[in-house]
């Protein structure tokens, strides 16, 4: 995978550590008085937030002195993967090969483990991230509907989001809302998640009950698909999107 993100390195802010090059995301906070550093293991990114008036050049050059926190930060993590042509990006837990060609229609093709698309190199990941997104958004309120309709229960709205702290969330109202990078894991444990947020719609608590239904509507091994989410879960935000 790194292989893949050094041929797409980021034009945005970033800092080498190493023979890598890693994102940095400039927050500018009126409240702050000096620069902090931080790595976000689950993005993949370095956030330095910095004084609103500060000069971002002179910022990003006291951050990359910071070489030996670097190192530590980074030896924990795996390099992010930006998404573009010739790289890779799973989908529904297989790896796809973005086969780019200018010529080519704009819409993404895909056939068997190559996604084809065409038009512009520059929007070819953020047309994958949206392309990616509707799929998610597909896939998960038909199975949503699908398994609460089998369990003699009623879904309220189904959406899709970016959250970096958990997978699904339920609301009172019976409204589903999941994260759209689910789409890029296995099929069973996509459906997992489906389960067990619409569990939720009967048992808003996490009790033997609600456990007991989450067995009963998932029809595959729970215990194993929570096991994946804990193993590689993480990993599904390295892949960025560029511009």
């Amino acid at each position: 995978m790194s292989n893949a993100s050094s041929d797409f390195a980021p034009e945005g802010p970033h800092i080498w550590v190493g023979d890598e090059a890693w994102p940095v995301r400039v927050v500018r906070h009126a409240q702050s008085r000096r620069y902090r550093l931080v790595f976000d293991g689950a993005r993949g990114e370095l956030r330095l937030t910095v004084p609103r008036r500060t000069n971002e050049r002179a910022a990003l050059k006291w951050a990359n002195e910071q070489q030996a926190w670097l190192v530590e930060q980074v030896g924990k993590a795996t390099l992010p993967v930006i998404v573009g042509p010739g790289a890779s990006v799973p989908f529904r837990g297989i790896e796809r090969h973005i086969d780019w060609t200018a010529t080519a229609p704009r819409a993404i093709r895909i056939d068997g483990d190559t996604l084809y698309v065409g038009g512009p190199a520059e929007t070819v990941g953020r047309r994958i991230e949206r392309w990616l997104k509707g799929q998610a958004l597909d896939l998960m309120e038909r199975e949503s509907r699908e398994i609460a309709g089998a369990a003699g229960l009623s879904v309220g709205r189904v959406g899709v989001g970016d959250p970096r702290s958990r997978w699904g969330s339920c609301t009172h109202d019976g409204d589903l809302r999941y994260s759209w990078r689910l789409v890029m894991a296995p099929n069973h444990v996509r459906r997992a998640t489906v389960a067990h947020e619409v569990a939720h719609l009967r048992h808003m608590d996490h009790g033997a009950a609600f456990h007991a239904l989450v067995d009963e509507l998932h029809d595959g091994d729970v215990a194993a698909a929570r096991g994946w989410l804990r193993r590689e879960g993480r990993s599904l935000h390295r892949y960025r999107f560029a511009d």
